[in-house]
């Protein structure tokens, strides 16, 4: 049904909310600011760190000196509050086994290859888009559109899983049909809620599906 798999990273691939939160915690501590609240999450999590930051510091004049120093902040200390989307390295390596391409489109920038190596992800991929490789992140879908010519694909032919409005868009202008990942409100071609539900949407792999399925 599909030949290529993308992936957004936080909120799908990795549960990264706590290590997002340490992250820029560090950051305002550093400038005297309170913690991030519970209404700032939603946005820090899946927004540029650029974005974050300017939305975390907005009025501030200290603005400009945040995001110097979140360029210059090392995210390897934060890494390990990341946890890896339970099935996510099973489904994964079941997809490269069925010859599928992978990659992952996400608004983190230079912390992701860190990321990959850290768990040792990176061989899973074919290609990686972050904010580095684009001059217009998500909800543009200038990174799929990317991953599409990179791996010489037709949009029908991939599939894009998401968990915001922000994927959703991508998907949409990129024309790649979209899964929304445990976010039944987003508009999508399928709803799942977990990495091994992937598979059931291939006819060929939902022997191995319903094997996990039964398994667990």
């Amino acid at each position: 049904m599909f030949d290529a798999y993308i992936l957004d990273c936080d909120g799908v691939l990795f549960d990264s909310l706590q290590a997002n939160i340490e992250f820029y915690n560090t950051l305002l501590k550093a400038f005297g600011k309170p913690p991030i609240d519970e209404a700032q999450i939603p946005y820090i999590h899946m927004a540029t760190a650029e974005e974050s930051v300017a939305y975390l510091f907005r009025g501030d004049p200290h603005l400009k000196e945040a995001q110097q120093l979140r360029l210059s902040m090392d995210y390897h200390r934060f890494i390990p509050f990341m946890k890896l989307a339970p099935g996510a390295r099973e489904v994964l390596e079941i997809l490269r086994e069925k010859g599928k391409k992978l990659a992952i489109c996400t608004n983190r920038s230079v912390s992701m290859r860190a990321v990959l190596d850290f768990f040792n992800l990176t061989p899973l991929f074919d290609y990686v888009v972050t904010t580095l490789e684009v001059t217009r992140p998500k909800p543009d879908p200038e990174g799929l559109l990317l991953i599409l010519n990179a791996l010489d694909l037709q949009a029908q032919s991939a599939l894009f899983v998401g968990d915001s409005v922000l994927d959703q868009k991508a998907a949409q202008g990129a024309g790649i049909p979209f899964a929304a990942y445990k976010c039944p409100s987003l508009d999508a071609n399928y709803t799942i809620e977990s990495f091994w539900e992937i598979l059931s949407l291939h006819p060929n792999m939902k022997g191995v599906y319903h094997a996990y399925c039964r398994r667990d």
